[in-house]
């Protein structure tokens, strides 16, 4: 069905916008008229898209995606008005009036309209799946069921703010190391491949026994310039290769399985993913889902194949009437101390705090673990960068030193 983009006076008097689907704009002003709207201007949406700055044109070409942060706001902004009192229809088309991504006004205009027609919100919201999650819509469906949408939306609000900040932490603790590596790296490769061969040339001409040194410098640099289109084929089949590898699910599970036999990081990738699963299971037990449905829906969260796999299990064994921190714990995947805290948790009827502790305790080695990382890796960088340095400059001044004895 078309979507026509309208601008119009709402009963009040206010300027409004947004969109609506129908088969005419005839029929668009009459939905228009008929919720309470007098449209000023209506036209068909892609003719809207193909207006506008280069700006608005870009915001268009980004779509209506959300990123975690946005998707927070979002549901605080939404559970505040619904606790005001606003009606969920009024408090969509507030928020879809004050986006300031097209696509964004666009899509929540959409779930406006569902609403409006007499949809659920969560039926409106899983036409997009590309902004909200199953994990989201699931919780707004249960909190729709229970009539306690706003209670909902504000710990889903609270969930994505803690995601957020837990992945910020992350993404920070790695960012100045891997500039460091990509700016080492690239200037390395501009030495070797452009500056190298034109003082190659020289001590060459000079036919003088060059130092062990500089002929591997002097090698290296060469087969670089002489094989770079090679190496770069190769470097893109080994990436396509990868990437074919994990959309098999034989290849994905033994990389998965090989990550988690590694020392360091395969300890600290198990604290991310059960920081992960420890909150958001709690996240949806405080929202009235059950066991089993929030460990059917939990396993999105669970990027690892086996540990994904163990969730399965224990989704099953405990169907079978078992505990879940007895099934968690026979898979010798997951910690000892998110096996206990479930136990407790199940035996005290705690479970969600218990899981609550769980993640604020993973997310504080996490953050620590990521600390002393970067602690070590920064010297560690600078000190190899400086040895390559130094590598070269006694490759390029040995030689010097040699022509100045010879001319004396």
């Amino acid at each position: 069905m078309p979507v026509f983009a309208y601008r119009g006076l709402s009963a009040e008097g206010r300027t409004i916008s947004g969109v609506v689907d129908a088969d005419s704009a005839r029929t668009a002003r009459g939905k228009l008229r008929a919720s309470g709207i007098f449209p000023t201007e209506i036209s068909e949406e892609s003719a809207a898209a193909r207006s506008g700055s280069w700006r608005e044109w870009l915001a268009r070409f980004e779509g209506g995606k959300m990123s975690s942060t946005d998707l927070a706001l979002f549901s605080r902004q939404l559970a505040a008005l619904l606790g005001a009192g606003v009606q969920l229809v009024d408090a969509l088309g507030t928020l879809g009036e004050q986006a300031k991504k097209p696509g964004v006004r666009k899509m929540l205009s959409q779930v406006r309209e569902r609403v409006r027609e007499g949809s659920s919100l969560a039926d409106a919201l899983s036409a997009h799946r590309d902004v909200f999650s199953d994990l989201y819509i699931g919780m707004v469906r249960a909190g729709e069921t229970a009539a306690a949408l706003e209670p909902i939306l504000g710990r889903l609000a609270e969930y994505g703010e803690r995601q957020s900040e837990f992945v910020s932490k992350v993404r920070g603790a790695l960012t100045y190391p891997i500039i460091m590596m990509c700016v080492g790296a690239a200037i390395m490769c501009f030495l070797v491949a452009y500056v190298v061969p034109q003082v190659a040339l020289i001590f060459q001409q000079s036919h003088a026994a060059l130092p062990l040194p500089t002929r591997i410098l002097i090698s290296l640099s060469g087969f670089l310039t002489s094989y770079w289109i090679e190496i770069l084929i190769a470097l893109a089949a080994t990436v396509l290769g990868v990437a074919a590898a994990f959309r098999n699910p034989r290849g994905r599970r033994l990389y998965d399985r090989m990550v988690l036999s590694l020392p360091f990081l395969g300890e600290t990738m198990v604290r991310i993913i059960c920081a992960r699963f420890a909150r958001t299971l709690s996240t949806l037990l405080a929202s009235g889902v059950q066991l089993l449905p929030a460990l059917d829906a939990v396993k999105g969260v669970v990027t690892n194949t086996l540990l994904r796999e163990a969730v399965e299990q224990s989704r099953e064994s405990i169907r079978e009437g078992h505990g879940m921190g007895q099934t968690l714990g026979q898979s010798g995947l997951f910690p000892a101390l998110l096996v206990e805290m479930v136990k407790v948790g199940e035996r005290s009827g705690e479970i969600e705090q218990m899981l609550d502790r769980v993640a604020e305790n993973y997310e504080r080695e996490v953050s620590t673990s990521l600390s002393q990382v970067t602690t070590v890796l920064e010297p560690l960088m600078t000190l190899m960068m400086a040895g390559a340095v130094v590598f070269m400059m006694l490759a390029v001044l040995l030689p010097i030193f040699q022509l100045n004895q010879l001319m004396q």
